[in-house]
């Protein structure tokens, strides 16, 4: 005679090992998974915990708290395997430090702006208005559109026909 349970009885109605597993792996797994970022290790780790379950069943006094048994054992299995990972140390007689990365020079960075800006400031009107409101103020581009009364089509071109112009403008060619 083969017992069928539902997923959603209640612990008291598994009669056996396997049927509790049947009903309750699905969740189970779940929460191995909540403990582990790898699919493969959640199922070890499942597989591990309800090994520990089979040998105590017959002891599991409260088989309505079954789940709370095997979350029990998922995590300290877990934790277990966490303390025991293997970390290896090599001695060296030099640190492997990387080599710093310079910081770029201030005034380095201040001739940039300052091209940049003349640059900006060479463009029509219309189009430097669009590239201050969207890059130097951080506007979206439907905020420029609306600021400026014109559709977001008409922003996104003028945009990037400045942006070519600001590709193609020498002085910003030299400094690069």
């Amino acid at each position: 005679m083969t017992t069928t349970v539902c997923p959603g009885a209640s612990p008291a109605a598994f009669p056996s090992f396997t049927s509790y597993v049947r009903a309750r792996g699905p969740m189970l797994l779940r929460t191995a998974r909540s403990l582990t970022p790898n699919a493969c290790d959640a199922e070890d780790l499942l597989q591990t915990a309800l090994t520990k379950t089979y040998i105590a069943w017959e002891r599991i006094e409260d088989h309505k708290a079954l789940d709370g048994y095997v979350r029990r054992a998922l995590v300290n299995t877990r934790t277990s395997q966490w303390r025991k990972r293997k970390v290896d140390e090599f001695v060296c007689e030099e640190l492997p430090e990387p080599d710093p990365v310079p910081a770029p020079d201030p005034a380095e960075q201040q001739v940039l702006r300052d091209i940049m800006w003349r640059a900006v400031l060479r463009l029509p009107d219309r189009q430097r208005a669009m590239v201050v409101l969207r890059y130097y103020e951080d506007l979206s581009e439907a905020q420029t559109a609306e600021l400026l009364g014109v559709s977001i089509g008409t922003v996104k071109s003028a945009v990037s026909r400045a942006l070519g112009k600001l590709r193609e403008d020498p002085e910003l060619c030299r400094a690069a």
